[in-house]
């Protein structure tokens, strides 16, 4: 038979085995693969690095485009300073042109007499003689308003041997550069008695001698508003060579346009 052989001694408490104590703090470090736990403390230190750097990195950009604003601003104050003064320029240039411009106006509407008197020589007929010649004024339309023709008009009075003399002398005047054609009319035309001069008085006593009858006339013209630089060729025909000169000169430096 078997016997049974059982030690119990082992199951005292005198014989139980007591753990081994270690020094320090009583922690233990998980076993196993450490990996995710130094990937984990390496991006935690790493963070705060790129974190600063790119701090550093911004506050540097940041002083940089300040620089640059700052530059741009005073640049734009420089610009603004050459545009302030451009249009300064221009403004005066401006008023510049226009007072030349006004001047040239009223310098290429003159109308020397000296050119218009040789026309009406030219033109009148033989057969008429002019007593009277006067200058008459523009006309104003509004107040306050620059008249239509500032060179105005003229009127001439004379006696002419028939109606057809004095007709034969409007047609010719009609024809001229210096007066608007249009404009140009008979105001009077009336038969009245020749003057007699002191040659043909009869020195017999009692004998009357009737004068002739002739036609006392009134013609009245606009001046023409052409340019005198349109009326070169026309002024150098009645001798204006001053005029002429001048409006040349000017049209050289491109005042009056050619």
């Amino acid at each position: 038979m078997y016997s049974l052989d059982v030690n119990f001694l082992k199951d005292r408490p005198a014989y139980q085995k007591k753990p081994e104590k270690k020094g320090g703090i009583g922690l233990s470090l998980p076993g196993g693969n450490l990996t995710p736990m130094y990937i984990g403390v390496a991006v935690g230190i790493s963070l705060p690095a790129l974190l600063g750097v790119g701090w550093w990195l911004l506050q540097g950009k940041s002083v940089e485009l300040e620089g640059k604003v700052s530059q741009l601003d005073q640049e734009s104050k420089s610009l603004d300073t050459q545009i302030e003064n451009l249009n300064k320029i221009k403004t005066e240039t401006s008023a510049i042109k226009a007072q030349t411009q006004s001047l040239v106006t009223v310098f290429d509407q003159i109308r020397p007499w000296s050119a218009m008197l040789q026309d009406l020589r030219d033109r009148i007929p033989a057969a008429v003689q002019i007593e009277n010649f006067r200058q008459i004024p523009p006309i104003t339309v509004a107040e306050g308003q620059p008249p239509n023709n500032p060179a105005g008009g003229l009127e001439i009075t004379g006696l002419a041997r028939s109606f057809n003399d004095v007709n034969d002398f409007l047609l010719s005047l009609q024809q001229s550069q210096f007066l608007k054609s249009s404009e140009t009319r008979i105001l009077t035309a009336t038969l009245v008695d020749a003057p007699i001069t002191s040659g043909l008085a009869s020195s017999a006593p009692g004998v009357t001698i009737k004068p002739p009858q002739v036609v006392k006339y009134t013609i009245q013209s606009i001046m023409n508003n052409v340019p005198a630089s349109e009326l070169i060729r026309e002024l150098e025909k009645k001798g204006t060579v001053g005029l002429v000169a001048r409006i040349r000169t000017m049209q050289q430096t491109g005042v009056i346009p050619k």
